[in-house]
């Protein structure tokens, strides 16, 4: 398969992928399906601190807990940030396109907090812009003996015919579950990772450990940060509302620790921003910030979905926390709010996808819509939609809670396919050039051009969908009397 053809993949990963069912977009057809397959797993506790995943890098103040992740809009910029324990030490990046030849030099700014009794390193962030499309960086950080090398690879040109491969974890924590997911996401060959919140769950443990479970865990996952971004969204366990501790300050730790490039896009907070990759134009919402009407973040959205380009950009992805379709008992209906303000514009503007984690299981809907009933009139019920999205829930990275195993009977009309494992996922986007029976609006009436992007989702387990982005599409609106289920 060329390069062209493999596209953009989308990876949410555990151990071994066991069978496929293929779906393919339809009007009607089976119910939804909740899958009995059963994985073993490893137990949920957190490894150990003297674990080798967790060691310290030699050397006098080497840098650790090392992260990447965009630094603009489009992708020819990073943010680069590591962890110094001794001293601050520089606060600068070498880099540049050739292994240990550095042309260029960043200067970055260094900071460090405390929570309880707890003080961290010195958190270096260093922004390094400029950089040209489709390109491999070396980087250098740290001084002397205690110096560390590593590499990225910036993203193709925002092109609608740019493949790309994206891994989606969420909810991962730091256990043996938790290395698998890591462990398998690299073997995947994804090039970025986008994460739908829940990082670290050092906010399980109590006053100085809370501190030092993030820095376990920024080491845990330095294996992949350090050599592609992450595009971070944050969970309710990066909250971290614990007055008992003196700590009333939300997301104290998580956005002294990870940054994002909000300012890019406008936002004028980091816990809610977009970038454009490639093919893709990907939003990041706050489940846990204000987002009802008048707030920042709605103001903020209103304006975003004006910048969104189908013809450069055809994929639209939302990135949010709680799941505003779940058939899960945990956290059922938790989205409730977040789907009465925002799920009509999902439908205005043909959002492909949007994931979620929060919920310890996977979880994949039809292409629905709940956006008419008013309280006082309208359809109370999810109806088809061929312009809304399908939602995905892939909230089972491996932390220590363990696994959401008890979901609502009967099956909603709404729910496509679930299934309590820790999984893995995977999509392949790509180019038709001709009109393909996949296609939901493939009558030239209806669509400006035959040529629209492929994704292909599979669901370790037995779940496996096709769907079809099309930018120039007019999707026609399908009312309630159109048959569930339908994709």
């Amino acid at each position: 398969m060329s390069k062209a053809e493999v596209g953009m993949w989308l990876l949410l990963l555990r151990p071994l992928l066991i069978s496929f069912v293929f779906l393919s977009f339809m009007d009607n057809g089976s119910a939804g399906i909740t899958s009995t397959f059963i994985r073993s797993e490893w137990p949920s506790i957190d490894i150990p601190l003297d674990n080798e995943v967790f060691a310290v890098p030699k050397g006098y103040n080497a840098p650790q807990q090392v992260h990447i992740t965009q630094g603009d809009y489009d992708g020819k910029a990073v943010i680069i940030s590591w962890v110094t324990a001794d001293e601050p030490g520089a606060s600068k990046v070498q880099y540049g396109t050739s292994e240990q030849k550095y042309d260029f030099t960043a200067e970055g700014t260094v900071t460090n907090y405390t929570f309880y009794n707890y003080k961290s390193g010195y958190i270096h962030r260093c922004f390094v812009d400029g950089l040209e499309f489709d390109t491999k960086y070396y980087y250098k950080i740290g001084s002397g003996d205690s110096a560390r090398e590593f590499w990225f690879q910036t993203p193709p040109k925002i092109d609608p015919d740019a493949p790309y491969k994206f891994g989606i974890i969420g909810d991962l924590g730091q256990t043996y579950n938790s290395l698998s997911t890591i462990e398998h996401y690299m073997q995947s060959q994804g090039q970025a990772v986008l994460f739908v919140g829940d990082l670290s769950y050092a906010d399980r443990y109590q006053y100085n450990d809370v501190g030092v479970r993030w820095d376990t865990w920024g080491r845990f996952v330095e294996r992949s940060t350090a050599y592609q971004p992450w595009i971070w969204s944050a969970g309710n366990h990066e909250i971290e509302y614990m007055p008992y501790m003196g700590e009333v300050l939300p997301f104290k730790s998580y956005l002294q620790r990870y940054p994002t490039p909000y300012t890019a896009s406008k936002s004028s907070s980091p816990l809610w921003y977009a970038i454009r990759r490639a093919s893709a134009h990907i939003i990041v919402l706050s489940s846990y910030s204000p987002f009802v009407k008048y707030t920042p973040q709605y103001r903020w959205l209103t304006e975003e979905f004006k910048r969104v380009d189908r013809e450069k950009t055809p994929w639209l992805i939302v990135l949010m926390h709680v799941p505003i379709y779940n058939s899960n008992e945990a956290h059922f209906m938790e989205g409730e709010s977040m789907r009465a303000v925002f799920e009509s514009w999902f439908v205005q503007h043909r959002v492909d996808m949007v994931f979620a984690g929060h919920v310890h299981a996977y979880e994949r809907s039809y292409r629905i819509s709940n956006i008419h009933y008013n309280v006082s009139s309208g359809e109370p019920y999810p109806t088809p939609d061929k312009s809304a999205p399908v939602y995905i829930t892939v909230g089972d990275g491996g932390n220590q809670e363990g696994l959401a195993g008890r979901f609502r009977d009967p099956q909603p009309d709404y729910s496509a396919f679930r299934e309590a494992i820790l999984g893995k996922q995977f999509a392949e986007e790509k180019t038709e050039k001709e009109p393909s029976p996949l296609n939901p609006c493939r009558n030239a009436t209806y669509c400006q051009t035959v040529k629209a992007p492929l994704m292909t989702l599979f669901q370790q387990g037995e779940d496996s969908y096709t769907m079809t982005s099309w930018p120039n599409c007019k999707r026609q609106h399908h009312q309630s009397q159109l048959s569930m289920p339908f994709q």
